[in-house]
Parts: C-alpha cells; structure tokens; sequence
C-alpha cells in the first residue's frame, strides 16, 4: 500500500484553515449576521430604533440619510443615541452621513431616534430614506485593523475571530440561563404567594360563614323562631 507523500493532506482530511473557515461559517449561520435596516422618516416625524445589549460590549453603526425626492435643500434630520436612563451616548443634528462608536456599561435596552425637520417656508416634505447599520459585540470589531496592530498572520485572526464569536455564544447562552433562573425563582415566588393568598381566603371564608350561622342561630332565637 502507497504511503502518503509528505505535505499532502490524507484523503478525507481538510486542512486547517479550511477547517477553521467552515467552522466560523457555522458560528455565523447560529449567531446570524446583521443586515442594515431602511425605512422612510415621512416629514415632521420621529422614529425610534430600541435593541437590548449587553454589557461591556463594543457598538458601531453606521448611518446615511437620502435626500427627499426633488428637494434642493437635502436631508434634515436629527439623530440621537440614548439609554434607558436617558444618557446621550451619540447626537447629530442635521445628520447626513456618518459613524458613531461606544462602549455599554451595564445591560440595558438602548435606543436610536431620527427625527425629520422640516425647512421653514415649505409644505409637507416628502419621506426621507434612512439606512442604519448598527453592530455590536464580535461583528463590531474590525479585525482587519487588529492585524495590523498585532501583526497577525491570517490564521491567528480567524483564530481570533472564532475565539471571540464562541465567547459570545457562551456569554449570550449563560445570560440566556441567567435569565431563565430569575424567571423561575420569580413563578416559584408567585406560585408560594397565590397558595398562601388562597389559604388565607379560604380560612376568611369559612370564618365568614361560622359567623354568620352563629348570628343567624341568634336572630332567629331572639325571635322565638327556633329553641
């Protein structure tokens, strides 16, 4: 039987950085790549984006405003990055174009509002088309420029690429069991307080009830209707 000649990968055998790049594939078909959202902002008008992130976690985005259909004036809207507490992590007025990058701090549901402004002297603006490319975590990094800086060879980034992207699985599947405690601590905890509600109800009932057999037993007496 033929030995394999040195070098050459066995039959069946694929090599490593085709293994790798099939494996990193797979994480991005479980965590789904992100796509940019567009929609129309109509005249005078305000819509809010809201998406929950977790904490300590890199965000980018990346936006673009179009100019109404036959105006000469351009885009004109305002766009603002707050989080629940009301915090401004991002505020562009008369946006057009651009780039916004933070950090999270805490989980916390965050939100992205365009506001339409609407130039003096004119009627109804036509609808404005704005596209947001918002990431976060593993799709926010720029790898390419980590490279660079470390001075990696391509395999030692998708290695670092992979590293990152099942380190968020694991993050988001222990926060998703995090979650799924508090969540059963919370029913058993409701569960306790309806049985011992339901008790004290019954115990009120029955008490109700004696006493009304023992004052109805005193009327009807103090009426000579019963002995």
């Amino acid at each position: 039987m033929p030995l394999p000649l040195p070098g050459r990968p066995r039959l069946g055998q694929a090599p490593l950085p085709a293994v790798l790049h099939l494996l990193f594939l797979l994480l991005l078909l479980v965590v789904g790549p992100a796509r940019p959202i567009s929609f129309q902002l109509p005249g005078k008008a305000r819509k809010c984006l809201r998406e929950e992130i977790h904490r300590d976690t890199l965000v980018t985005g990346e936006y673009e405003i179009g100019a109404p259909p036959g105006s000469s004036t351009g885009p004109s809207a305002n766009l603002k990055i707050t989080d629940s507490a009301g915090h401004i992590l991002y505020a562009k007025e008369d946006a057009t174009k651009g780039k916004f990058a933070f950090t999270t701090e805490d989980y916390d549901m965050f939100e992205a509002c365009f506001e339409s402004k609407l130039p003096v002297g004119t009627g109804r603006m036509p609808d404005q088309l704005v596209i947001l490319d918002m990431k976060h975590g593993v799709e926010a990094k720029n790898y390419e420029e980590i490279a660079k800086v470390e001075k990696l060879k391509p395999l030692e980034v998708e290695l670092r690429r992979l590293e990152d992207l099942s380190e968020s699985i694991v993050n988001d599947f222990a926060y998703m069991k995090k979650r799924e405690e508090e969540m059963r601590d919370t029913n058993e905890s409701t569960n306790t307080r309806v049985l011992y509600f339901s008790i004290f109800s019954m115990c009120c009932l029955i008490g109700l009830a004696t006493w009304q057999v023992f004052y109805l037993r005193r009327f009807f007496k103090a009426k000579k209707l019963i002995e």
